[in-house]
């Protein structure tokens, strides 16, 4: 039977990734950070998420072949963003981020900023 790692910190989380992986993750969460100012990073689900004012907002992480970024409730995100998003791959509140291309630091910050104007 195979036991799975139930992590309890965003450190913990991290430290699970292979180095290129943690490295492109960790700007996304810095990213992810420095646009929200007095968040707080907590494991929700099994996966790095930020909370601010008691609502979790916004979770990141790595899977096979993607970084996975989910926004709870991202109706007017998605609308207000809609333009710069179409060419992403995305689901209802989920953007999935191929690992071999470029990363839109510049509008996760925005995104990640509007979301904390929801709150």
């Amino acid at each position: 039977m195979e036991t799975k790692v139930k992590f309890e910190t965003v450190e913990q989380y991290m430290g699970s990734l292979s180095a290129p992986v943690r490295n492109q993750l960790q700007t996304i969460r810095q990213t992810l950070l420095h646009a929200a100012p007095g968040a707080k990073e907590l494991i929700h689900y099994q996966m790095p998420a930020l909370e601010y004012l008691g609502k979790v907002f916004i979770y990141f992480a790595a899977f096979k072949d993607h970084y996975h970024i989910t926004i709870p409730q991202a109706g007017k995100v998605v609308e207000a963003f809609k333009e710069e998003l179409s060419s992403l791959d995305i689901s209802k509140s989920t953007m999935r981020l191929p690992k071999d291309g470029p990363i839109p630091l510049d509008l996760l910050r925005r995104v990640t900023e509007f979301r904390l104007r929801e709150l």
